[in-house]
């Protein structure tokens, strides 16, 4: 079961899943994360817990709605290493070290069973995949009175990228159970 307040993203979701012959597997529900009662076998909460106000309230929160002897896989965006003043101004206080992580999933009882980060490549490349589909359009729009303002954002964003938090920011995945 999928659950997000965006119905614009559960609509992709279902295509994709109808796409792949999954339908039957899966269900999406249009409903606030932060308020879902209904347990679980399994959950997957990536990079969401700001659903909840932060990874700490969102780890606790999870124990709700996980069954006894399920699992979570929790994805969070961290530091990998002590961010700039740029950095920590561009991403704010949402963002912890991956020990504080690790720290607040055993504080709500969590077994971390399985940790792991995305290594470089996989950030260059979500990084692109968020550019690629606004250079496309660029590129199909060329004379767009809109042009230069998605042109100014994707330049914005990749110098951000290069210059203040490649290889700074980081995503932990955490396989917990109780």
């Amino acid at each position: 079961m999928g659950i997000d307040n965006d119905e614009r993203v559960l609509a992709r979701a279902r295509a994709l899943v109808a796409a792949r012959g999954l339908h039957r597997r899966v269900d999406f529900v249009h409903a606030e994360s932060a308020t879902w009662e209904q347990q679980a076998d399994r959950v997957l909460c990536i990079g969401a817990s700001h659903a909840w106000a932060g990874v700490q309230q969102a780890l606790r929160a999870l124990a709700r709605v996980v069954r006894p002897g399920g699992r979570v896989l929790f994805g969070e965006g961290c530091w990998e290493r002590p961010p700039t003043a740029a950095a920590a101004a561009l991403f704010g206080k949402e963002v912890i070290a991956l020990s504080d992580i690790v720290r607040f999933a055993r504080a709500a009882d969590w077994q971390v069973l399985h940790l792991s980060t995305a290594d470089q490549r996989e950030w260059d490349d979500f990084e692109a995949t968020w550019r690629r589909g606004r250079q496309q359009w660029l590129l199909d729009h060329p004379h767009d009175d809109r042009g230069p303002d998605v042109q100014g954002t994707l330049d914005s964003q990749l110098k951000e990228y290069v210059e203040v938090y490649r290889g700074v920011l980081g995503f932990g995945y955490l396989v917990l159970g109780r």
